[in-house]
């Protein structure tokens, strides 16, 4: 599975070409929301690639089972919606994100405060997000 992972990694950097900033950005989720998944003790699953249409089109050169990659086109595309949350996987994901906006939009010490309150769930992520910013 991982080699596999790697590979859809890879197919999803080329994809972006020279696009550093969302280069940057898909490794530094996808990153976080591994290492929040492994100290939850999840099932290691793909989770974030770069939007559901991009995504679609990378995936199609892979051997995925369809249900997994329905739930990753699923993740990829809902990831906005906060309300939306419907199992760990997108717990994790959404979490990883933030830790990764965080940084990038500079987010004010108050939001980051209003961030963890709503959103973090996961006991490895509230102490990535408390060790990296509060």
């Amino acid at each position: 599975m991982l080699m596999l992972i790697d590979d859809i990694l890879e197919a999803a950097i080329n994809y972006n070409g020279n696009d550093v900033k969302r280069i940057n950005h898909l490794i530094k989720v996808f990153s976080f929301a591994h290492h929040i998944g492994v100290m939850e003790k999840c099932d290691v699953k793909t989770q974030e690639i770069e939007g559901h249409p991009v995504a679609d089109e990378i995936l199609k050169g892979f051997d995925l089972d369809d249900a997994i990659k329905d739930r990753v086109l699923f993740l990829i595309g809902h990831h906005y919606q906060y309300n939306a949350i419907d199992g760990m996987d997108f717990q994790i994901l959404v979490e990883a994100d933030f830790l990764v906006n965080i940084f990038e939009d500079g987010m004010d010490e108050k939001s980051i405060k209003s961030v963890k309150e709503k959103i973090f769930k996961t006991k490895s992520g509230t102490n990535l997000l408390e060790k990296l910013y509060l």
